[in-house]
Formats: C-alpha cells, structure tokens, sequence
C-alpha cells in the first residue's frame, strides 16, 4: 500500500471519529478548525440547518497584514479572536470545538486558547 494514501485515509477516519462526537446545533454550533501549512481557517456552523454563521480565516486582508506569516502561532491567535468577536455578534455564546484530523497542540490550540479569552465558551 502506497505511504500517502494510508495516510489519506487515517486523516479522514481521524476527523469522522472527531465529528460524530461534534454535531453543531443551534443552541451549541461546532467550530470547525482546517488548516494548512500556510493558512488556518475556522467556521462556526449551525449542522442543524446546514449554515455557517461566522467564519475567519488567515486569507482576509485585514488579518493577513496584522501578521508576518499566516502559517504560525501568532496568526491562529489572531484569527481565534476574530471568531470570536464575530460570533458574539451573531449571538452565539458557547461552540463545541471540531479539530478534524488535527490534534490539539501547535495552531489548533493557539486558535482555541485565544477564543477562549475573548469570551467564547467551549
């Protein structure tokens, strides 16, 4: 079996054994975290009617020239306060974290952390 594609496949069995314990309802929406080696993006998604209700990512002008690379720390920070922020303004308080394959450590956390402190509750 080729090297790549077992690791394909374990990523996605990674992030449906994450999300069948993650269902976003309206009272409780998931916050869904993607990144890449670049950017990291997070949505908050209501899965009960099928929409997103906030979303931030490290690809918006005005988060992109706040930092000096997209693919760190500091700019997952950064796009965990936005969420935040944008989802308080949506009304939603509390958010159930969906890390897909990702482990909580590095990006991930930082973004979760920084949520956290803006007054997001998970």
């Amino acid at each position: 079996m080729n090297h790549d594609r077992y690791v394909h496949r374990q990523r996605i069995r990674r992030a449906f054994r994450v999300r069948k314990r993650t269902r976003g309802v309206q009272e409780r929406p998931r916050l869904s975290v993607c990144r890449s080696l670049k950017h990291i993006y997070v949505q908050v998604i209501d899965d009960s009617q099928g929409r997103t209700l906030a979303s931030a990512s490290t690809l918006e002008k005005e988060l992109r020239s706040q930092v000096k690379s997209t693919g760190n720390r500091d700019a997952a920070e950064l796009v965990g306060k936005a969420i935040a922020q944008r989802a308080k303004a949506v009304g939603v308080e509390r958010v159930c974290l969906d890390r897909g394959s990702h482990q909580y450590h590095g990006r991930v956390a930082a973004l979760a952390e920084a949520a956290r402190s803006e007054g997001l509750q998970f």
